[in-house]
């Protein structure tokens, strides 16, 4: 028998995905189907997981036959509140995925029979550490919508088509390639955010944008402390450091922070289907700038945002935030219409002395006066801009614009701002552009090396912005490369010559023409 190859598993996958997607469709669309199936995935997941924990401890010691799915939920409870101690939460062997699928066409009550098991799942962590980390996970799941059905006979015939479907993939096994839980969950989010506009866009970055910011932020290092994200959406940007340094080498996990509530269980239930530890990550559910939830962390080595643009906030409507340690040094808030800066001061704010921040900024934030000039102003009177990126347009779902990276440092080593352009580094796919491994390591070149490159590079240095009144935008010191033909002016000339001169014996010989004729 063959072996698939990892593309070959990953395509599997996605047409598994695809598949259930053509099933449900018609009912349920756009951002309630992934909701569901990310409810499912994540519901399969942790059974599996849990149950192949049980089954690895038991064979360890010798009860090589053990197997939790075909276990007694009576002879289960014993070892319930260690296992909740260990793992974080509990699943009786009836309640497990498996068990529940191979009951499922039968099952006349399925919507119930999965509603409680959901519940049980997250009242099985409470008073625990964990209980935040899986409180309302399932709140998106909502097993009576009239979406799945207008009947519960019809709601269950959609539940068996979903659970035998995401039962049907194959998310594990000795031949597994792939991350293939944390692939599809990417999978989805991609495939809904390139379908449904501004609002798909506000929850994902694109995963080759992700991998250059994180990169940019990671700066060379081969271990951080850990990551942080003010603004986190579904997590893609956090967990980008796992991918690129391996999950070890993010010593004490993923710090986030996100206002939407269906969101922020998004990226909780990444976290899980992207093998984190309950006890390895931290995402609260609240206003970043005016509810900041990790005041009591020490800094973090890398930041890595992609903010909402140009949202409203508070601002110097509310008289303690000009006091706030985060905004006052630099003695004015970002404006009330136009949040941007706060987020920028917020994660310089919380920024470790030997790390780097990666932020995905609007380009009218490098340029526009008043406030944010202020703002900008003291960014780099106080050498903290180490680079501005310019990127192409149409990479991010839900806008064209094309928009900057901004990576702020507290420990350079010179005063001089890297300014980059790298509009062009993209390939076209479609309507959209993206970016191949081949841009993302030249722009990395670029960055890492600090040298003038004609038309792409200008090293500026902080007093040379300052004559520019603190404008960052990177056309203001990277010549655009004229593209158009060379004219050779004698070359010229001489075609001009050869014209009139032709043209002068056209005429000449239309005249002996007409004087024939009149003769």
């Amino acid at each position: 028998m063959v072996e698939m190859s990892r593309e070959q598993e990953r395509a599997e996958l996605y047409k598994g995905i695809w598949g259930l997607a053509g099933q449900l469709r018609g009912s349920v669309d756009g951002w309630d189907f992934k909701q569901y199936v990310l409810g499912t995935m994540f519901y399969r997941y942790i059974s599996e997981n849990l149950t192949d924990y049980i089954n690895d401890g038991e064979r360890e010691a010798g009860n090589t036959d053990f197997d939790y799915t075909q276990m007694s939920d009576e002879d289960a409870a014993e070892a319930r509140d260690g296992l909740i101690e260990e793992k974080g939460f509990f699943l009786y062997p009836s309640e497990l995925f498996c068990n529940v699928v191979e009951r499922a066409s039968d099952d006349e009550n399925l919507n119930e029979t999965l509603e409680t098991i959901f519940k049980n799942i997250e009242d099985s962590s409470k008073g625990t550490e964990s209980e935040k980390d899986f409180a309302g996970l399932f709140d998106d799941f909502d097993v009576n919508s009239n979406k799945l059905g207008a009947t519960v006979a019809q709601r269950n015939d959609k539940l068996v088509k979903l659970l035998t479907g995401i039962g049907s993939m194959n998310l594990k096994g000795a031949n597994n390639k792939i991350d293939a839980f944390g692939d599809a969950y990417e999978y989805l989010m991609a495939m809904y955010a390139s379908n449904a506009g501004k609002s798909g866009g506000e929850y994902y970055t694109p995963q080759e944008v992700s991998e250059l910011l994180t990169k940019l932020a990671i700066n060379g290092r081969t271990t951080i402390n850990k990551v942080y994200d003010p603004a986190c959406g579904s997590g893609s940007l956090l967990l980008q450091s796992a991918k690129i340094l391996g999950d070890k080498k993010v010593e004490q996990g993923y710090y986030g922070q996100e206002i939407n509530i269906t969101t922020y269980n998004l990226c909780r239930i990444n976290m899980f289907l992207h093998n984190i530890p309950y006890d390895k990550f931290d995402i609260a559910c609240a206003n970043t700038l005016t509810d900041p939830q990790h005041w009591d962390d020490e800094p973090f080595d890398v930041i890595v945002s992609n903010p909402p643009y140009s949202v409203k906030w508070e601002g110097d409507a509310n008289p303690v935030l000009i006091n706030d340690d985060r905004f006052s040094p630099a003695g004015v808030l970002a404006p009330k219409s136009k949040a941007d800066l706060a987020f920028v001061m917020h994660s310089l704010s919380w920024l470790s002395n030997e790390g780097t921040a990666a932020i995905v900024c609007f380009p009218g934030v490098m340029y526009r006066r008043g406030a944010e000039q202020k703002i900008r102003k003291y960014l780099i009177e106080n050498n903290y801009v180490d680079a501005v990126i310019q990127m192409p347009d149409n990479l991010f779902y839900g806008t064209s614009i094309a928009t900057c990276l901004l990576i702020l440092k507290k420990n350079k080593t010179d005063n001089k701002i890297a300014f980059i352009d790298a509009s062009n580094e993209c390939k076209k796919v479609t309507n959209a552009n993206k970016l191949e491994p081949e841009h993302i390591e030249k722009i990395l070149k670029w960055f890492t090396d600090r040298q003038d490159v004609e038309y792409r590079v200008k090293m500026a240095t902080d007093d040379e912005v300052a004559a520019q009144k603190y404008n960052l935008s990177v056309s203001t010191y990277v010549e655009k490369q004229d593209t158009r033909e060379k004219v050779d002016i004698d070359v010229l000339e001489k075609q001009l010559v050869d014209v009139v001169a032709r043209e002068n014996e056209l005429r000449d010989a239309i005249d002996t023409i007409i004087a024939d004729i009149r003769s």
